[in-house]
This record gives structure tokens, C-alpha cells and sequence, in this order.
């Protein structure tokens, strides 16, 4: 069993520590200071839940469903896009990032915004479902690999709203603030770019 736990650790670790549309929108809220812990939870648990869908054996059905797939690229790629535009526009207009800045957002828009940034993504299914589902069935110990999995993603999300709580008072200068945004709206957009050329479709 340890085994197992040591590749679902290391194997969803490696997956998801790479900076994309969902690690950047945790960041941003975290930044903010805007529902945060929210935020990395619903991550954390719509990954739990994914990867659990996929070593069940979920993942080879979701993979054929060309007509589902296609529906959240576009949906993905025009949230995402618009993601980036706010982003954008925030540093065009001056409008700098601030820790615990910005209009007051209730728990419900930044719930409904995690889980469009995380389930409008078909590579979200590819990853979680489709490829750490499919390698987690195989393991000696299913199980295990589906707890370090679920360790991995709770760690990395819950540990990025932390790191990212703790620079947000650290980060004084409006410039870098700015920078931020920046660097967060153009990841987005490429994202959404990629999604909607379909790059990142199999």
C-alpha cells in the first residue's frame, strides 16, 4: 500500500504543481484575500473526487464523450478569456491588486467561479479521470494510490491559499501588485487559447 501512496503522492504532485488556469485563480483569490481557504478547498475536492471517478474505472467512459468534451472546451476557453480580461483591465486602468482589495465578493460567486475554472477544463478530466484514474487502477493498492492523490491536491491548494496569505501584506509596492495581475491574466489567456485551439485536447 505504501507504494502505491508514494505514486499517487508524487504522480498527482507533479500534475498539478505546474502553473495553469486553476493555480493561478487560487492564487488570485488568495492574494486578494477573497474567499481563499473556499477557494483551495473546492479545488482540493473536486480533484478528491475526479481521481476517485477515475480509479474507479470512470475514466475510459468519460473519455469517449466527444460531445460533452467539446462543450466545456469552448465554455472553458470564454470563461477563462474573461478571467483574463478582469485581470487585464485591472492593470490597463490602474486598478492594482491589493491584499484584501477590490469589490466584496460573496462565497457564493467565488464558489460558482472555482468550480467553472476547475470543470470547464477538459484537461482537468484528462489528468484526474482519464490518467490518474487509469494508473491508480492498477496499482497493488488502489486505495493507497487514491489517498496520496488526495494528499498531494489538498497539500499543493492549501499550501498555495497559505503562501500566498502570508506574501499578500509583504507585497506593498502597487507595482507589484500590478506585475501580479499581469502575470496572471496572460497565463489565463494563453490557457484559454490553448483550450480553444485545442491544444490541449488529445
Amino acid at each position: 500500500m505504501w507504494l502505491s501512496w508514494l505514486n499517487g503522492l508524487l504522480i498527482c504532485a507533479g500534475l498539478i504543481v505546474a502553473i495553469g488556469a486553476q493555480n493561478a485563480f487560487v492564487l488570485q483569490q488568495s492574494l486578494r484575500r477573497q474567499n481563499a481557504w473556499l477557494v483551495a478547498g473546492v479545488c482540493a475536492l473536486c480533484d478528491w473526487l475526479l481521481v476517485g471517478l477515475g480509479v474507479l474505472g470512470l475514466g475510459v467512459l468519460i473519455a469517449q464523450q466527444e460531445a460533452l468534451m467539446e462543450v466545456a472546451r469552448w465554455a472553458g476557453a470564454a470563461f477563462l478569456a474573461w478571467q483574463a480580461w478582469l485581470s487585464l483591465r485591472r492593470v490597463l486602468v490602474g486598478q492594482s491588486l491589493t491584499a484584501g482589495g477590490g469589490s466584496a465578493q460573496s462565497w457564493q460567486a467565488a464558489l460558482a467561479a472555482t468550480l467553472a475554472v476547475t470543470l470547464l477544463n477538459p484537461q482537468v478530466y484528462l489528468e484526474t479521470v482519464v490518467l490518474l484514474g487509469a494508473i491508480g487502477a492498477v496499482q497493488p493498492s488502489p486505495l493507497g494510490f487514491f489517498i496520496g492523490a488526495a494528499m498531494a491536491s489538498f497539500g499543493w491548494f492549501f499550501g498555495l491559499a497559505a503562501a500566498a496569505g502570508w506574501l499578500a501584506p509583504r507585497l506593498a509596492s502597487p507595482r507589484v501588485w500590478r506585475a501580479i495581475d499581469l502575470a496572471i491574466g496572460l497565463i489565463l489567456a494563453w490557457v484559454a487559447w490553448r483550450l480553444a485551439s485545442g491544444a490541449m485536447m488529445p
